[in-house]
């Protein structure tokens, strides 16, 4: 067994040699049976010498193109982490790992003018049925199927982000897309949350978890894992989009709110061929500092009217939660009352006094 401290000068290589929400981290450990992981600033890698070779070539060879300047996306990065060790990799290309479907893979099979076939396995799963409640949300759904680009605003619990995953299942499921991709800003509401143990994935996982909810939602939980691990289901931070270019996928932003208007400009600049956006998030409820201009917003008010793009503005009458949920949001948006006012229920103790 072999182990090997590589050292990393900054937080983006980490991010480039691990890949969105440590993918590449992830076919590194399937394709050569080696355990790599952070600590302490370094990157470290274990497992047998000549895999821990191979992989410290590699990412060697990565770090080094990132260090003469080269700007690198992620398609780039996980090609060089990917591919063989041999001279002649480039017309023997080594196979994915199995499972997944790599953005590599898919590279190389439109350069040779055949576009390979997704397997059957990863097309076949179920969504739960889903309905439009009301005419906004009928409006939402619409846009989201005709337009590239969708904006749902709204308060919560009026189905913005459910929809929106929903939708994007059903155009995964039928092959209108090769890939759906969830992204989000990663934002504290109002507290911070300091140090979070664990390696990228656990520490992401808290922000990222209303993604799943709406997902574990729609689907199997089997389905869900099978599809993550497959490539065709990503969830990553917003941070991680720099660079990509998303074509042929469903590509959805929540909580956009937390946005900066240049995060905002970054992400929607990622569209690429025959892909899709949606984008929501409540206004109201903005997390960024105080000197800081949400990018919900701004973009809305740039965009709106474009020819492919819709945008739906949800109100409290759509919210479809738990009734009280509704009442909380107009009481938060009414003055606030200092007496006892119509429609307010005395407490207890109050019919005990009188």
């Amino acid at each position: 067994m072999a182990e090997v401290t590589i050292p990393l000068k900054s937080h983006e290589e980490a991010i480039l040699v691990l890949g969105p929400y440590d993918r590449h981290a992830k076919l590194l450990r399937q394709e050569l049976d080696i355990e790599i992981y952070t600590r302490n600033g370094n990157l470290r890698l274990k497992g047998g010498d000549h895999a821990v070779a191979e992989a410290r070539r590699r990412i060697d060879h990565l770090l080094g193109k990132m260090r003469k300047g080269r700007d690198l996306d992620v398609r780039q990065a996980e090609t060089i982490l990917l591919e063989s060790a041999s001279s002649d990799s480039a017309q023997n290309p080594p196979p994915a790992p199995r499972g997944f479907a790599t953005p590599a893979g898919e590279r190389i099979g439109a350069q040779s003018g055949v576009r390979s076939a997704r397997p059957a396995s990863l097309t076949n799963f179920r969504v739960r049925p889903f309905e439009p409640r009301g005419e906004r949300q009928r409006k939402y759904i619409e846009f989201i199927a005709k337009r590239s680009l969708t904006f749902g605003l709204g308060a919560a619990g009026t189905g913005k982000t459910y929809l929106a995953v929903a939708c994007a299942l059903r155009a995964l499921r039928s092959g209108e897309c090769r890939k759906l991709i969830i992204s989000r800003p990663v934002v504290e509401a109002g507290e911070k949350l300091g140090f979070l143990p664990g390696d990228l994935l656990a520490k992401l996982n808290p922000y990222m978890r209303p993604v799943y909810d709406a997902l574990g939602d729609l689907m199997e939980f089997e389905d869900v894992t099978r599809l993550e691990d497959a490539g065709v289901i990503e969830v990553a931070p917003l941070a991680y989009m720099r660079g990509r270019t998303l074509s042929n996928a469903f590509v959805i932003l929540d909580e956009a709110q937390n946005t900066t208007v240049q995060q905002m400009k970054m992400f929607l600049t990622r569209l690429g061929e025959g892909s899709r956006m949606v984008v929501t998030g409540d206004p109201t409820q903005n997390d960024l500092d105080r000197n800081q201009k949400s990018g919900l917003g701004d973009a809305v008010s740039r965009l709106q009217g474009f020819h492919d793009i819709g945008v739906v503005e949800f109100t409290v009458d759509d919210i479809c939660r738990h009734p009280l949920v509704e009442q909380i949001v107009r009481a938060y948006e009414g003055p606030l009352r200092v007496d006892q006012g119509p429609g307010r229920r005395p407490r207890d103790d109050e019919h005990a006094e009188s």
